[in-house]
């Protein structure tokens, strides 16, 4: 019998593959943050995060420990806004995004 991938490993595939849906994945984790989702957002933007920059590189360019941010995008996980709101801003800087809220 083969073995099959995770939904996770896939998705990481994915996005080291395809710049444009690793640019959707990031836009969509934003956006069910502001949705009020913050479990799920957290769950989206830790995926990215594994695809693409990883959390040692991400540690150091915000200052936080990668620990830190690991337990952060976790389950249980509870960001404070400051560090959220760098961590954002620093993956769409990385990404070549400027997200911004409108209203609609």
């Amino acid at each position: 019998m083969a073995r099959t991938r995770s939904f996770r490993e896939l998705v990481q595939k994915q996005v080291a593959a395809d710049k444009s849906f690793a640019e959707a994945l990031l836009r969509e984790g934003i956006e069910v943050l502001l949705a009020g989702d913050v479990e799920t957002g957290k769950i989206i933007l830790r995926d990215y995060i594994k695809a693409t920059v990883g959390f040692e590189k991400l540690g150091k360019a915000t200052g936080t420990q990668p620990k830190s941010l690991i337990r952060m995008f976790g389950p249980r996980g509870n960001p404070q806004a400051k560090n959220l709101f760098s961590v954002l801003g620093y993956l769409q800087k990385r990404a070549g995004l400027h997200l911004q809220v409108t209203r609609g």
